[in-house]
């Protein structure tokens, strides 16, 4: 007698809900489906064979994803002499596969267990769709497949790039099999990955004085996480004679790069959220995912790159957020050269941190000491002068300067800037402060301005 096993399924006539035995067949180790067998194994027999079969090969097409019609051949047999249908299912290679309408989600999922099909479990789940796509998350089929992607087509017509289907499947947010992988899920309005900012009140997570989370399209998140650190960046402000001189606490394209760094380099299989905290002297970005196995601090110092979600990194290099891979941290650095203090980097087995120190906090903080100062004084008050610690960088530009001068005669703005290949306002400032000094004099305004030693 014919009896129901892990691999042989019976149905007295066609139902609907076969299309579930035949996803937990694929899912699990193959299988059998009979129609025309009662459960108990008696052979019962079809009448119309042709039109079954025509209802079974259309559900197989129609109803389960991904495509599973090259594992499935469905063929008339005779058993007791009746007419049987037998439905043969190979184990597939994209597994999970679903139910069309259901998603990649337990009620959707159907596996095997003993003689029954039952829903598959959320760790089952995941656990196929790592063996069949590796352990790439971006490579992965998503989980959600009901996607939209108004943010991330917006941003592609903006800037004069297709977005269709094609273009999809050539990013990769389009599997081999037709369904979205998590790539498509991280650039999709329904995309749950997070970035938090806050903006704390002195140097400590004390006291907040704003915060805000992005979420949506990574490419959407982007846009809105810059915008929000540019509204915080501030603009000082200093003359040089009659022209002023702009300067930001934070170079803008480091602000840039330490972001695109912070969503492109990310370990997306976790759930934890991108931070971004902005104090009064740095901004800090901490993004879940530490540095790759083999890959060491100095290396990505130097411009290595080791990318973990290269197809996201090909979707920013292709809207040309990115010019090319691993030069982000030495564009950091470039635009701290001239200022005393640098970014710092630091990293853990599961996280990667950047600071961006403020480069007008000192000058600022150092401003409201001497206007303390004057006011205690301008009511009597004793006060106290601390020496400031040795700076053996400003005193190789002082030395600098001074060999120029005496070489020269004099010199301009311009030569200390190619001298010490420092910026116009970091120049600006180091020749005010030693003309205030009373080591340089001036002659000329504006752009014929001279700086002379002043010896006797």
């Amino acid at each position: 007698m014919l009896v129901e096993n892990k691999t042989t399924e019976f149905k007295r006539e066609y139902v609907d809900d076969i299309k579930k035995t035949i996803i937990a067949f694929a899912n699990c180790d193959g299988g059998t489906l009979m129609i025309g067998v009662d459960d108990d194994g008696t052979v019962c027999g079809i009448s119309d064979i042709d039109g079954t079969m025509q209802r079974v090969t259309n559900t197989i097409r129609d109803a389960v994803r991904p495509d599973i019609t090259m594992f499935t051949e469905c063929r008339d047999s005779v058993l007791d002499g009746r007419p049987v249908l037998c439905v043969t299912v190979q184990r597939g290679t994209a597994r999970p596969y679903y139910l069309q309408g259901k998603g990649i989600r337990p009620e959707g999922v159907y596996v095997r267990q003993g003689a029954s099909t039952v829903p598959a479990t959320e760790a089952a789940i995941l656990s196929m769709i790592k063996e069949t796509s590796g352990d790439s998350y971006e490579a992965a089929r998503s989980l959600n497949q009901q996607l939209t992607f108004c943010q991330t087509s917006a941003l592609f017509q903006k800037r004069n790039i297709d977005f269709g289907n094609a273009q999809m499947r050539t990013l990769r947010l389009i599997g081999e099999d037709g369904t979205f992988t998590n790539l498509a899920f991280l650039l999709s309005d329904q995309c749950t990955h997070t970035v938090k900012l806050a903006l704390f009140d002195g140097s400590r997570k004390t006291v907040f004085r704003d915060r805000m989370e992005l979420s949506g399209s990574l490419l959407s998140q982007l846009e809105d996480a810059f915008a929000y650190i540019d509204r915080h960046n501030r603009t000082r402000s200093e003359f040089s004679g009659l022209d002023r001189i702009d300067m930001r606490d934070y170079p803008p394209e480091a602000i840039r790069e330490a972001l695109l760094n912070a969503l492109v380099h990310r370990d997306y299989s976790f759930s934890s959220p991108t931070l971004i905290s902005i104090f009064d002297d740095r901004i800090e970005f901490v993004t879940i995912g530490g540095l790759i196995r083999g890959i060491s601090m100095e290396d990505i110092r130097l411009g290595i790159s080791v990318l973990r979600n290269q197809n996201l990194a090909g979707v920013f290099y292709r809207l040309r957020l990115i010019e090319a891979y691993g030069t982000g941290i030495l564009k950091i650095n470039e635009n701290y050269d001239g200022f005393p203090i640098k970014p710092v980097m630091e990293a853990t087995a599961n996280a990667f941190k950047i600071v961006l120190p403020n480069t007008n906090y000192q000058k600022t903080a150092y401003e409201k000491s001497v206007y303390s100062q004057e006011k205690h004084q301008s009511f009597g008050e004793e006060t106290h002068y601390t020496a400031p610690a040795r700076d053996p960088v400003k005193e190789e530009r002082i030395n600098t300067v001074i060999e120029l001068c005496r070489k020269n005669g004099y010199i301009m703005r311009t030569d200390i800037q190619r001298a010490l290949n420092i910026s116009q306002a970091t120049a600006i400032l180091l020749l005010r402060e030693l003309t205030a000094s009373g080591l340089l004099i001036t002659q000329g305004a504006a752009r014929n301005l001279r700086y002379y030693l002043n010896e006797p």
